[in-house]
């Protein structure tokens, strides 16, 4: 089902914005980024985020769609609990030649990156983000048909209620408009694992 909008709020609020029928334009700031600790040493929780709650599990999916031009400008999905438990993924780009498609799993105030390179061609990409409890999966597609799997993975503080929805940033001094539409919520298509070594599964 398309999402109500009037359901989200805002995390770092950004100045510039527009909110459409299912559309969501962020006009980023300079100097905004989500990290924590990890290897640069810095740490920043000013990214603008357009988010939702739920305690149920769900798959959401979304379509991004950018402009960016300077390194590390970003858009994406987002799950949101506080400054040290976060998950995020994105585009990220670098230069002319190439960009980062990637995600960020924060947990417990320590963030880790793990990227593959894409052409800085692509200015549009789907993503789809799944729950099953403190789980998730978060898959990415061209195309909005064919998705791929990015990343599986867990947050301490996901067991309960979580904050969810999409986010934008732009860490050094750029700006960049980031769309947001053909946003989806339903139930989660993540299918439950059965382990095969187990008697119920035997008969």
């Amino acid at each position: 089902m398309n999402l109500d909008i009037s359901r989200f709020y805002w995390i770092n609020k950004p100045k510039e914005f527009k909110i459409e029928t299912n559309k969501i334009i962020i006009i980023t700031e300079p100097g905004t980024d989500f990290w924590q600790r990890t290897y640069y040493g810095f740490r920043n929780d000013n990214a603008h985020a357009f988010m939702m709650s739920s305690e149920d599990n769900f798959t959401f999916t979304v379509l991004t769609q950018f402009n960016t031009k300077v390194m590390y400008d970003q858009c994406g999905v987002i799950v949101y609990q506080n400054s040290d438990n976060w998950f995020k993924a994105s585009i990220e780009f670098e230069n002319e030649k190439y960009q980062r498609l990637g995600s960020v799993v924060t947990n417990n105030g320590y963030s880790d990156w793990a990227t593959t390179d894409i052409s800085s061609g692509i200015k549009s990409m789907y993503y789809r983000l799944s729950r099953r409890g403190p789980d998730f999966l978060v898959e990415n597609s061209e195309d909005g048909k064919n998705f791929k799997q990015m990343r599986v993975f867990h947050l301490f503080e996901g067991k309960r209620e979580i904050n969810f929805g999409v986010y934008a940033c732009s860490p050094l001094e750029s700006s960049f408009d980031a769309a947001f539409s053909e946003m989806q919520l339903s139930g989660c298509i993540w299918k439950e694992y059965v382990n095969p070594d187990c008697p119920e599964f035997l008969k």
